[in-house]
């Protein structure tokens, strides 16, 4: 225990010498670290009503409900421009810094037996946005036509696919590249508004959506062409889990995916599949899929994950959420082959331990459009701890190997090269809710 206090002092400490350096939040990919086997927050799950009757059940309660989450995290981040075998004396060494305290305030109204609001405002500190300490977050409505379409329109994020590593078949997720997008045309923000029906039938149900990420909150009006339309198919046996959706949108290629999920003698099986119609370059026909398993060990003290995935879109970019460990950004997919492994071992104790490794393969780079054949791996082995209630500690190292994309990405939170660094991060966190219906 004093072990783990001196570490949260000496953390704390640094932090407030060096805060004038820090410039941003410590940006720690959310699979990094030990999350890969989590569930996501419950902000950012999606509350789909069909088939589900605790929440049909749950519409029928009116009142209204406030809720509270804070966080408050710091992270000390040294680093090298060169990995420890390569050392020859010209090496480089820096401190990053990461600070941030955050709050959201969310609002739940249950105005009738079929209509429901949600609202949820953030607090950032330091902004993300030129001093805007606030911003909007999901803010959107449900509504139950006799339990047996439910709609949901507003802001909010909403997820397709299985694979925890690579979201190739999340197509909500996709955007237009904007050397492509016509100059007049509102350019996308990042952040989803969509109208979404959900339809109940037999074992699985039917999803409609319409989704576009112009700055709706900023004064952009959606045009036609900046207005995306799919819908997916569930089938959800006890035996497997079968979807097949399709996505298009007005300057991005036409994409359909089918995915099944099962499971045989404990281990879960996954296997997706894409399909991809480019039209607007070269009337292309391209694919890509995915197969990987996760199995649990030890009474689920142990967990692995390994997936392979091919890619043979080119030059294609995907819109990432904010999570718990980053905020939105835009991010490559990289072609061909790729492998992704996840490791976590829950030891026993009152610390509740974990042990944990992340390790990303890719055989190709990609630097603005341009594909090479540099291949590049990252490794992050860390070790989480939670002393006390509503505080996790966490020691990794994350570091790469090859001269590829994971080699060109290796950045602190200065943007300076790190492909070898060492990450302490402390997070205080937690939430209340209140309320009555």
């Amino acid at each position: 225990m004093r072990i783990f206090l001196f570490l949260l002092s000496m953390c704390v400490f640094f932090i407030n010498i060096f805060a004038q350096d820090a410039i941003n939040l410590i940006d720690i990919q959310r699979g990094s670290l030990d999350s890969v086997f989590d569930s996501e927050s419950p902000e950012f799950q999606d509350e789909s009503f069909a088939g589900d009757s605790s929440v049909i059940n749950d519409l029928r309660r009116r009142g209204i409900e406030f809720d509270a989450s804070y966080e408050f995290r710091g992270a000390l981040n040294p680093g090298w421009n060169m990995r420890p075998w390569e050392f020859d004396g010209s090496e480089q060494f820096s401190w990053a810094i990461g600070v941030l305290m955050r709050a959201s305030l969310g609002m739940t109204a249950q105005v009738s037996d079929s209509f429901r609001v949600r609202t949820i405002v953030k607090i950032d500190i330091p902004s993300e946005k030129n001093g805007e300490f606030f911003s909007l977050g999901d803010f959107f409505f449900d509504y139950n036509f006799l339990d047996r379409v439910f709609l949901r329109a507003g802001k909010y994020e909403q997820s397709w696919g299985v694979s925890p590593n690579f979201s190739f078949t999340n197509l909500l997720s996709r955007i237009a590249l904007l050397d492509i997008l016509p100059p007049e045309l509102p350019q996308p923000d990042g952040e989803s508004y969509i109208v979404k029906f959900d339809i109940p039938i037999g074992v699985g149900g039917l999803q409609l959506l319409s989704l576009t990420r112009v700055n709706i909150a900023g004064g952009d009006t959606p045009t036609r062409e900046t207005i995306g339309y799919g819908g997916k198919y569930n089938l959800a046996f006890r035996w497997a889990d079968f979807n097949i959706g399709v996505f298009y949108q007005d300057y991005m290629a036409a994409r359909g995916f089918f995915s099944v999920k099962t499971s045989i003698l404990g281990v879960d099986f996954y296997n997706e599949w894409l399909a991809v119609y480019n039209h607007h370059t070269d009337d292309s026909l391209r694919y890509a899929f995915n197969i990987g398993f996760s199995k649990n060990f030890f009474n689920n003290k142990m967990e692995i994950n390994c997936e392979y995935f091919y890619n043979g879109e080119e030059s294609t970019e995907f819109f990432q959420p904010e999570t718990e460990f980053r905020r939105m950004e835009t991010s490559p997919f990289l072609e061909e082959h790729n492998f992704a492994f996840n490791f976590l071992y829950r030891f026993s104790g009152k610390l509740n331990p974990r042990f944990f490794t992340r390790a990303l393969y890719a055989s190709t780079d990609r630097d603005i459009g341009v594909t090479t054949r540099e291949q590049s791996l990252s490794i992050t082995p860390g070790f989480r701890v939670t002393p006390f209630p509503n505080l996790d500690i966490y020691l990794a190292v994350p570091f790469a190997l090859g001269n590829g994309y994971y080699f060109r990405s290796a950045k602190n939170v200065l943007e300076q090269h790190r492909p070898f660094s060492v990450v302490l991060y402390v997070t205080f966190h937690g939430s209340v809710r209140t309320g009555q219906k």
